[in-house]
Order: C-alpha cells, then sequence, then structure tokens
C-alpha cells in the first residue's frame, strides 16, 4: 500500500497566524515640555516595547547604535560653537542633514534591519528637533533608551 503525501502548497493558501501586531504610541515624547520621566520611565517603556517588537530578527542593538551614533555626532557639531548665538547659526546650518536621519531610519526599514516600531519612534524624535536644545534633549532621549534597550537584550 503506497503512502500518499500531500503537497506542501496547502500550507501556502492558509492565513499565517502572527503574533499580535505591536504598536508604539509616541505621544508622551516630546522635546520641549519635557516630561519629567522622559530619560527614566518612559525612555524604559519604549525600550521594552522595540526589543520586543524586534522578534530577535530585527532592532539589533548595533544597528540601533548606528542612528544614536549618527544623532550624537552631529548634536557634538553643534555643541562645538562656543555661544549660544554661534550654536543657534550652527543648528540651521546643519538642520537639513539631522531631519535627513528621517529617510535613513527609513531605509533601514526598508531593508529589514529595523522594524515600524523603531522608526516611528526615531523619526517621531527627529522631527521634534527644532534648535540646539531640542537636539540635545533628542540625545540624551535615546542615550536612556539605548541603555535600556541593551538591558533587555541581557
Amino acid at each position: 500500500m503506497a503512502t500518499q503525501y500531500q503537497s506542501n502548497q496547502g500550507w501556502a493558501n492558509r492565513p499565517r497566524q502572527d503574533a499580535p501586531r505591536i504598536t508604539l504610541t509616541t505621544a508622551d515624547i516630546r522635546l520641549k515640555d519635557i516630561p519629567a520621566t522622559l530619560f527614566s520611565d518612559i525612555a524604559q517603556e519604549k525600550a521594552a516595547t522595540v526589543f520586543q517588537a524586534g522578534e530577535g530578527k530585527k532592532n539589533k542593538s548595533t544597528q540601533l547604535r548606528r542612528f544614536y551614533d549618527e544623532l550624537v555626532m552631529w548634536y557634538e557639531r553643534v555643541q562645538f560653537e562656543r555661544t549660544p548665538a554661534e550654536r543657534a547659526t550652527k543648528y540651521k546650518e546643519l538642520a537639513p542633514f539631522i531631519q535627513m536621519l528621517v529617510a535613513k531610519v527609513a531605509y533601514a526599514k526598508g531593508r529589514e534591519h529595523v522594524d515600524e516600531c523603531f522608526e516611528t519612534l526615531f523619526a517621531h524624535l527627529v522631527r521634534q528637533i527644532s534648535d540646539a536644545d531640542s537636539l540635545r534633549h533628542a540625545k540624551l532621549f535615546m542615550e536612556a533608551f539605548m541603555g535600556f534597550y541593551k538591558a533587555q537584550e541581557k
């Protein structure tokens, strides 16, 4: 008696049973009128959400670190100036390049290095940068976020 094997094509037509989609809210991430817990509880919550959303396949800390490092580089170029007026002028000169980080994170998402949660978080953060002070706050938020994210990996 011959055994019959069912084709694998039947599996391809079945709906996938994916895990529930993880969403990230960004309303509490404000670079003006900063919440007292922005660099602690909020950063920790966002790190946990982004880590969970990556499912160990996306949002690797080395990839996220690249975005943090570039943000720090722009921050340092602005902070290198001596006076607040010079920093404001330097920020205006560099603002288009800082805002280009939104496109870079979209590209990384397209290449499946990061997921929608991180793209949403990082783009929201960058779009709020409007001067040297908000650039500093964005850098500090990402610094806290990265610390909590690394702790999630352990």
